[in-house]
């Protein structure tokens, strides 16, 4: 989702290309940007030069929106959030010790990756894409500003 939102105003930006670019399956990638898809989080365009593209802009996504969009678990407990953890008496239906630890875990876990933009992380990348650039240039003894 970085890759592709930071190839924003570009025109559509093909899966092929994040998949060589991230070295990530094709196939599972196209798994990923269905459930993004339907969830209205990025749009198709079909054709030639067709591609993906956000459905919002990138400060409008979080990533809590995402992880939900793609069914990934956001849980630290044993039980699924079940309250029939692991260790516990079954017929009682008892939680495990440490299950309130681990569900105020998953509270945190939500909160924060819902105050985090795809924005923030694009600028993020771009801060230390541009590091890398002084680094690079300072290395092979060009002092010239990037």
């Amino acid at each position: 989702m970085i890759d592709l939102a930071m190839r924003q105003g570009k025109g559509p930006v093909t899966l092929s290309g994040i998949s060589q670019r991230q070295a990530i399956s094709l196939s599972y990638l196209e798994q990923l940007f269905g459930k993004l898809r339907r969830h209205e989080i990025v749009e198709s365009i079909r054709g030639p030069g067709g591609g993906y593209s956000l459905a919002r802009r990138a400060d409008k996504v979080t990533v809590a929106d995402i992880i939900i969009a793609v069914d990934e678990p956001l849980d630290a407990t044993q039980c699924g959030g079940k309250e029939n953890c692991h260790g516990a008496d079954a017929a009682s239906g008892a939680r495990c010790m440490t299950h309130e630890l681990w569900a105020t875990l998953n509270e945190k876990m939500v909160d924060y990756l819902d105050s985090v933009s795809l924005q923030d992380l694009v600028d993020q990348q771009k801060q230390k894409d541009a590091a890398q650039n002084v680094v690079h240039l300072h290395r092979n003894g060009n002092h010239a500003a990037v």
